[in-house]
């Protein structure tokens, strides 16, 4: 995937950044793999907002993909790559030998009139979806299931990657896209190969009209706010919530700077090996 540049003949023009689409190869989507989209603008069933900075955007339609690889051990082949409005990975259409259609996550690396199949002894390539107890030690994976039958929930959104590092006593253990490393269930299923979609961390909207487009609406720090409207609000100049010395908290008071929000004894400490963080030696 490459990213196109524009001539700066416009301020938005300038620093605008955008992809390519070289790899795209079908414009519009499979009509029977597609379901409506309604927007919630970050409201609730009260109509109340319950999300922030929500709001507007194109409209899109749903493409449903199969996070599972439910068809096992029958060869599909890769129609086309797509462009999906909700995610920012690219899709990839598959039709079965039996006749079945859908849609998976395009790896890096994976083109058109490409064979692919998933299954519990298939080969460990590229778009092939395997348990991991059958994936080599130090591949590349992604699509992973975190409970075996519950469809690929890590490493999904573009060029992320998870690395298979070990395996013992029926797990595998797997180092995360955050860095972390996880035991994972041994016949849990994962694809081969990293996230397509590489540069999308690269993009540059140019503009604020383009964000609006992506349904974001403006992000107001709280600093700038009155002190009706958020903690840190007030103050004559720029000042840390209201005149004084302030730590930086949410428009509900929580401290958004080291407070931590995981709740503890999580079930899931157990499977943990090594933290994102690793924890500071006490001197």
């Amino acid at each position: 995937m490459a990213l196109k540049n524009f001539r700066p003949l416009t301020p938005s023009q300038r620093f605008k950044q955008t992809p390519a689409y070289d790899e795209v190869t079908k414009t519009k989507p499979e009509k029977s793999l597609t379901e409506p989209l309604k927007k919630t603008g970050g409201r609730n069933n009260n109509g109340r907002l319950t999300s922030r900075h929500i709001g507007g955007g194109h409209k899109q339609k749903y493409r449903i993909i199969d996070f599972k690889r439910k068809i096992r051990d029958v060869a599909a082949t890769v129609e086309a790559i797509e462009y999906d409005p909700n995610r920012s990975a690219r899709i990839a259409l598959l039709h079965y030998a039996n006749g079945e259609k859908t849609y998976i996550l395009a790896p890096n690396g994976l083109h058109v009139g490409a064979k692919v199949i998933a299954g519990d002894s298939v080969a460990p390539e590229i778009g092939n979806a395997l348990p991991l107890k059958s994936i080599p030690l130090g591949s590349v994976i992604h699509n992973v299931e975190i409970i075996p039958g519950r469809g690929g929930q890590v490493a999904r959104s573009a060029g992320q990657q998870a690395i298979l590092t070990n395996r013992e006593g029926g797990y595998a253990l797997v180092r995360m896209p955050s860095g972390e490393i996880r035991r994972i269930h041994e016949n849990a299923y994962a694809t081969v190969g990293q996230v397509g979609n590489v540069d999308h961390m690269n993009v540059s909207n140019g503009k604020a009209g383009r964000t609006r487009w992506l349904g974001r609406r403006p992000h107001v720090r709280g600093m700038v706010m009155n002190p009706i409207d958020h903690p840190m609000g007030g103050g004559q100049g720029k000042s840390k919530g209201g005149g004084g010395r302030h730590h930086p908290v949410s428009p509900w008071g929580q401290l958004a700077k080291g407070f931590k929000t995981r709740r503890k004894h999580k079930p899931s400490d157990a499977l943990i090996i090594e933290r994102r963080k690793a924890k500071k030696k006490a001197r």
